[in-house]
């Protein structure tokens, strides 16, 4: 006779936190892992852009070059570097190792407020206030963007880039999916400025939050509306949201102190995961595991789905 399968474990969700790091770079306007997740890119108000160590939260490196608060940045797919984007209406490719700025990128009539590499890192997306996206060639000193997509009819406030597709989101209350082999162009209307957007793991969906406190999973080919996660708080600020590292979870920031963790097929609040007093601004799911990053007022904290083990790390230091 046939044994039962073990039933599969339930994901496990970050909710121990092991370690607040105080980056003292005035407000943090946005945290994020690099690419492999062993480190943090933390955005300032005090225009720096800073690099820290996830495992030891100690400071590796200080970015130095905007002229005002950083608000989002991306690392590229090697470490080599890192483009960053600010108030300042410019974009900066660093060189990671010697802290230098490698190039300046003009040309955003107004503050830019997401950037993103290419898989490949050949192209840099940034988004702006002004209503457009434009992509920067890395290898090239050409001085101008190689495309601008000025579709969106007010700010664009996040961008999300795949192997051949950018998903923008924009004030206007609209998702735009540009599809670049096919030459296409894809609009969901939501209704409500959209603080964030993203593709899910599996590359199937697109997951949008926006200021009428709601997050929404659609489906990327039809636009069909698969689920809707509220309860938490968000109808001023600009907020992250995004999925868990296996597409089983939906996660947003929230202005009442909390992340909240819904389960993505049920819809139900799976975890509200207290940060603190003030709105949680942005977040940052790790590649591979269950780790969290989250930014409120000057601090960054990493959490994780089970706590460290403090002797273990004493032996290795």
């Amino acid at each position: 006779m046939a044994f039962p399968l073990p039933r599969p474990q339930a994901p496990q969700l970050p909710h121990h936190l092991l370690r607040t790091v105080d980056c003292q770079q005035g407000a943090i306007r946005a945290v994020r892992f690099n690419a492999d997740g062993n480190y943090i890119l933390s955005c300032g108000g005090d225009k720096t852009l800073r690099l820290w160590s996830v495992n030891r939260g100690t400071l590796l490196k200080t970015y130095s070059g905007h002229g005002y608060e950083v608000l989002d940045a991306d690392g590229s797919f090697d470490n080599s570097h890192i483009c960053s984007c600010s108030s300042d209406k410019t974009v900066i490719l660093w060189d990671v190792a010697s802290g230098q700025v490698s190039r300046k990128l003009r040309g955003h009539a107004g503050k830019v407020n997401c950037v993103r590499f290419n898989e490949e890192a050949t192209v840099i997306v940034s988004g702006s206030i002004d209503g457009s996206l434009r992509c920067w060639d890395t290898r090239s000193r050409r001085p101008e963007p190689i495309q601008v997509l000025d579709e969106a009819r007010d700010g664009v406030s996040s961008v999300t880039v795949s192997e051949y597709e950018l998903l923008s989101g924009s004030v206007d209350g609209r998702v735009r999916r540009y599809d670049l082999r096919m030459g296409q162009l894809h609009v969901d209307f939501i209704n409500s400025p959209i603080t964030c957007v993203c593709f899910s793991q599996d590359g199937q969906c697109t997951l949008s939050s926006s200021l009428d406190s709601t997050v929404r999973l659609l489906d990327k080919s039809t636009g069909e509306m698969l689920r809707e996660y509220t309860g938490h708080k968000n109808t001023s600020y600009k907020l992250d949201c995004c999925l868990s590292h296996k597409d089983t979870h939906v996660l947003s920031c929230s202005e009442d102190g909390y992340v909240y963790f819904w389960d993505l097929v049920e819809g139900s609040v799976s975890l509200k995961l207290p940060v603190g007093k003030a709105a949680v601004q942005s977040l940052s799911f790790h590649p591979s595991e269950p780790r969290l990053l989250t930014a409120m007022e000057g601090r960054v904290m990493v959490w994780g789905a089970e706590p460290e083990d403090t002797a273990e790390d004493e032996g290795q230091q």
